[in-house]
């Protein structure tokens, strides 16, 4: 465990990059849908908003998952970058619920937008998110928690083009509705790739099996094995992005050198599934019968 390279923590400086960057900008926001009276403006700042928590939350899970393990805690702390992910899924739902609320509310109460500025500050906006994506673009593939925070800043990018939009719809035609419209196709970025964070985020709280590893491919591996003649209790499961961690009872066969069975089970592993955390418990035929009869 101490061998592994977590992939949020390499990228740590990054992510402090975004972090400032969205902040900043999340106030430039704020302060031009209020002077604008665009309602577009600050339901992007409202997401922004969850971009700043939820990177915080990132940037705290990565620094607490870097402390040591210890007796108490024999995986240290790297279950908060999960936990930090599900709570910005969270955020992010409330969020989209509430933008969601306030356009159908001005729906019945149409409201002058000054478009010169919600035209000049979503035009900011978009050139923060693409300079925040181009940080996080490869960083993002390395960990749920930074995955999280590309997902966030490309949804933000897509609003300052819808807020961009509406405010040359309503510069052309006069429609104010437009940045109503605006708003909520901005919750609509929102949700849909939070869910897809949530549920890869519970999936991973819940133990199951990782993305991308076939169990049952697994199987046959170990069972193409020199000196393997079955394999029981096999499980998968993921202690944080980036680390898969797999455990079996593995049956001899008579007359087999454990300790090179054992070498093949860790190479096979490590080569074919890149999967560098497994522990075998290593039995002979005998033992299997002696489980199968205290189960019974």
């Amino acid at each position: 465990m101490t061998g592994h390279s977590h992939g949020a923590r390499a990228h740590r400086r990054r992510l402090v990059a975004v972090f400032l960057i969205t902040l900043v900008f999340m106030v430039v926001q704020i302060v031009g849908g209020i002077a604008a009276n665009s309602l577009a403006l600050l339901a992007d700042s409202g997401h922004m908003f969850t971009d700043v928590v939820g990177i915080g939350l990132a940037l705290g899970a990565i620094w607490l998952a870097g402390r040591p393990a210890n007796d108490a805690r024999t995986f240290g702390l790297y279950r908060l970058e999960i936990l930090a992910a599900v709570a910005n899924a969270a955020l992010l739902f409330a969020v989209a619920g509430l933008i969601l609320y306030e356009s159908w509310r001005r729906l019945s109460e149409p409201q002058t937008v000054e478009t010169g500025l919600m035209l000049a500050v979503a035009f900011a906006g978009l050139l923060a998110n693409a300079v925040s994506l181009a940080l996080l673009r490869d960083a993002q593939r390395e960990s749920l928690n930074l995955r999280g925070a590309y997902m966030e800043v490309l949804s933000d990018l897509l609003g300052s083009v819808a807020v961009l939009v509406a405010a040359i719809v309503i510069i052309a035609t006069g429609l104010h509705e437009a940045d109503l419209v605006a708003s909520a196709l901005i919750a609509a970025f929102i949700i849909p790739r939070t869910w897809g964070l949530l549920r890869e985020a519970v999936d991973v709280l819940l133990e199951a099996t990782p993305r991308g590893v076939d169990l049952k491919e697994v199987r046959t591996h170990i069972l193409g094995l020199p000196g393997v003649h079955d394999v029981h209790d096999l499980h998968a499961w993921t202690v944080t992005s980036g680390l898969n961690v797999v455990s079996a009872h593995v049956v001899l066969k008579d007359g087999a050198d454990g300790s090179a069975v054992l070498d093949c089970l860790n190479e096979c592993l490590s080569g074919d599934f890149d999967i560098e955390h497994s522990t075998f418990q290593l039995e002979s035929s005998d033992r299997r019968r002696l489980e199968q009869a205290s189960h019974a």
